[in-house]
């Protein structure tokens, strides 16, 4: 049996992979080169268009647990990022090229994968078909979608951070740290370019009056909450910037002793150190606004602008009145969803979801009834939460604690002064309840030989 992936992102390369390690041929779909979107810079599979981090490797924490599981199940995906990882602090931070290049090649040499270039207008009528298209489902896809759905596509704005080169930022006003010095190994990983009080209430205004880039966006579809752009914040209150990406906590101005009023802090962008990503920096607005906005920020008046900030469309479907916990269509059970087009957001949520839906198919194709990962489980939360969420308010989720179960109430009252000691309990839980799960149904179902 021939199991059909479509979309060669985070999601569609790891349930390619996942389901070819498994011993099924798969064709894997991707319509980049021969149809381009409006993030993607290159053809290559996996390539990241938004942040080139994976979030949070702190241990303990939600982000943390779903990668720590993903890596019990070997994922293709976060093993490549552990190959082009950089320095990030306490987040998991790659090198996009070479963190795409080494997806594109691991795909590309399995003896089980085709890749097809090509534009997949429709979805195979018969066999079990994944997709995972992402939030740039093209127009013609989408439709096919809303077809077998039978509603209409949901989508939200979603943007994307501008990044400069490392030579152009001023490092006598610049300086390396990690808030709170939370760097995994000690080291100071960010970039900081500080604020006084003068300087920030005079970049605020510059972007309350700046020029939008005119476009088709409809005003009434909502950004996404975690992902907003800049303008939007400053458009909310005059400190939310500083209480959100530019918040100053943590960190000391070598150059005065004291917090600075605000700071704007860059990441490194791929193992070269050549270029820096503005984090939290998104923003729409037009390419000559920005330069002139952001080169008011200190330590960057004279940056040399990679990549500006830009919006795009982020389409996904209304999962929890389409879905099963198993990611399978609830009218057409041989096909899955994974990605952002369930409705997670994030990256690590992609792959998770990805991995999920191989494994899934895997068991369709040999005559099994999928089951859901453990409720306990982060694996298993974020399938709860894309198929049972309140379908007529559906948003975009990241993995927290909250999409977790509690834990019982003589423990929650044990540890209710220790809020670390509740989220270790939680982890401790998941992997117990994983490691249950391997052992009922056999962990040769989902490691990876290739791992």
């Amino acid at each position: 049996m021939i199991v059909h992936v479509i979309g060669g992102g985070l999601a569609g390369s790891e349930a390619a992979w996942q389901v070819a390690e498994a011993g099924l041929d798969v064709v894997l779909h991707e319509m980049r080169p021969v149809r381009p979107t409006a993030a993607h810079q290159t053809d290559r599979l996996a390539e990241l268009v938004c942040s080139n981090s994976l979030k949070s490797e702190q241990e303990g924490s939600a982000p943390w647990l779903l990668k720590q599981e993903l890596r019990r199940l070997k994922s293709l995906v976060l093993r490549a990022a552990a190959i082009a990882r950089v320095p990030g602090g306490h987040a998991l931070t790659v090198d996009r090229e070479v963190f795409s290049a080494e997806v594109t090649r691991a795909i590309g040499a399995h003896p089980r994968i085709e890749v097809r270039r090509e534009e997949s207008r429709e979805v195979p009528a018969e066999g079990i078909t994944i997709i995972a298209t992402g939030p740039l489902t093209s127009d013609a896809l989408a439709a096919e979608i809303g077809r077998l759905t039978g509603s209409g596509r949901l989508f939200f704005y979603d943007s994307i951070s501008p990044i400069v080169e490392a030579e152009s930022i001023d490092q006598t006003i610049s300086f390396r740290a990690s808030r709170y010095d939370k760097s995994l190994d000690g080291t100071a990983d960010y970039l900081n370019c500080p604020f006084d009080r003068t300087q920030y209430e005079a970049f605020v205004d510059a972007l309350l009056n700046a020029q939008p880039v005119s476009s088709h966006i409809d005003a009434d579809v909502p950004y996404f909450e975690a992902c907003l752009p800049i303008e939007e914040l400053a458009r909310r209150g005059r400190d939310t910037l500083r209480f959100g990406p530019m918040k100053p906590m943590g960190l000391t101005d070598p150059r005065t002793g004291r917090r600075p009023w605000a700071a704007v802090q860059l990441r490194q962008e791929n193992l070269r150190a050549d270029s820096f990503n503005l984090v939290g920096f998104q923003n729409h607005l037009k390419f000559g606004e920005q330069a002139r906005i952001l080169r008011m920020i200190p330590g960057l008046e004279n940056a040399e602008f990679i990549r500006f900030g830009q919006i795009h469309r982020n389409t996904y479907i209304n999962a929890p009145a389409l879905l099963t916990p198993t990611l399978q269509l609830r009218t057409q059970p041989g096909i899955l969803f994974a990605g952002q087009i369930s409705g997670v957001e994030g990256y690590v949520e992609a792959i998770a979801t990805g991995l999920m839906a191989g494994v899934h198919a895997v068991e369709l194709a040999s005559g099994a009834t999928p089951g859901p990962f453990p409720r306990e489980t982060a694996l298993g939360s974020l399938c709860h939460y894309i198929s049972g969420a309140d379908p007529g308010n559906y948003q975009p989720a990241n993995i927290t604690f909250d999409l977790l179960p509690p834990l019982d109430e003589p423990t929650r009252q044990k540890l209710r002064r220790d809020k670390r000691a509740r989220h270790a309990e939680v982890c401790r839980r998941a992997e117990e309840a994983l490691d249950r799960h391997l052992a009922s149904v056999g962990q040769s179902r989902y490691t990876l030989t290739g791992g």
